[in-house]
């Protein structure tokens, strides 16, 4: 026999709780937190508090259900969680964080991680408090570009929860799932387990009071983008791209994607990065290898702002390769991050004065 989650379901939609007169399913009483494994089973049901008087009977009747409804075969483990050490819903789930911004791309290999980890240390530097959160599931990169690959990551009991406590560097709160697996080796995952522990590392970690939160997202278009939207109200996003045609054709499906009438997310601007290549010997030069303005033209274009323009310099890989981020130097190229910063603040000033809060994506059954 083959155990799938609506099997489970159903079967606990014959459980009343007796406090309602509702079906624990019914009543959402069944965390999120469903695991299958063969012939294994195992969830959590949450209760009003830890004195309630229906709890073991509710607990038995959850095991008895799926003997009866499923199979008798079928090893179940089920816990009693608490209202108060609930995960907080979708929409919620940072409560102390003002701005949350979405680093994309259309595509991959245009350094969109190198700008969201620069534009992080950035805002650091002047003085914001900062998040980072590494949701590129399946290939993590902030860990190698802060020099923390090897570092462990705890959890601590806040208010009846376990949360995570997230690695802090430059001023900058991280967390990545390159943090719990190891560097070599592949994140083979289905879309369901890579959605559910991004939104442990966002919901289940103590990242406190934030001025801006910065997500690194995937290349392109997935589930982890609509996991994202579906369980923070994203302030605004920046789009990274370089000026090669490709690229800015993979720019315009990202930009569709936050500013799709079903999404609405606002677009504080673009950046165009790889400008041009300016050799060390040769500051005064610029070569550009990739095109001229493209991204500045596409910004043109979709009337959004181009918010920074950030050349190659081969400073800027050894910077990310040694785990020290240009941002923090004296450069010119930690002073075009240090100007992205400033743009995005002042984008990001302007889209709170003048635009509603952005809301949850809801997806509807």
């Amino acid at each position: 026999m083959t155990l799938y989650p609506k099997l489970i379901t159903d079967a606990l939609q014959q459980v009343r709780y007796p406090g309602t007169g509702k079906n624990i399913v019914e009543a959402d009483m069944l965390e999120d937190d469903l695991r299958i494994d063969g012939m294994k089973v195992s969830f959590s049901i949450i209760f009003p508090q830890d004195t309630d008087p229906f709890q073991k009977s509710v607990l038995k009747a959850a095991e008895a259900a799926i003997h009866t409804y499923v199979d008798k075969a079928v090893e179940v483990t089920v816990s009693a969680k608490y209202a108060a050490a609930r995960r907080p819903e979708p929409g919620k789930m940072l409560p102390q964080v003002k701005n949350v911004i979405a680093v994309s791309s259309g595509k991959g290999g245009v350094g969109k991680s190198t700008v969201a980890a620069n534009l992080a240390v950035a805002l650091a530097q002047m003085g914001y408090k900062v998040g980072l959160l590494d949701a590129d599931i399946f290939g993590p990169s902030m860990p190698k570009m802060f020099e923390m690959e090897h570092i462990d990551i705890f959890a601590e009991q806040v208010d009846g929860r376990q949360l995570l406590i997230p690695a802090e560097k430059f001023g900058v709160k991280m967390l990545s799932i390159g943090f719990f697996v190891k560097p070599e080796t592949a994140t083979l995952w289905r879309g369901g387990m890579a959605s559910n522990a991004l939104k442990q590392l966002i919901a289940d970690t103590q990242w406190g009071e934030l001025d801006y939160f910065i997500l690194d997202t995937p290349p392109g278009t997935s589930d982890i983008h609509l996991t994202l939207l579906q369980n923070l109200a994203i302030t605004g996003a920046v789009i990274v791209s370089t000026p090669q045609q490709v690229a800015l054709a993979d720019a315009r499906k990202g930009i569709d994607m936050y500013q799709n009438e079903k999404v609405g997310v606002p677009l504080l601007g673009l950046v165009e990065n790889m400008a041009w290549f300016t050799p060390a010997e040769l500051p005064e030069n610029r070569y550009y290898i990739f095109g001229r303005e493209g991204t500045k033209r596409l910004a043109e274009e979709m009337q959004v702002p181009l918010l920074a323009q950030i050349p190659i310099v081969q400073s800027i890989c050894e910077s990310g390769d040694a785990g020290r981020p240009a941002a923090l130097g004296e450069t010119a190229t930690g002073l075009a991050f240090r100007q992205l910063a400033e743009r995005v603040i002042e984008e990001t000033e302007r889209r709170n004065r003048e635009l509603a809060p952005t809301t949850i994506v809801e997806m509807k059954k």
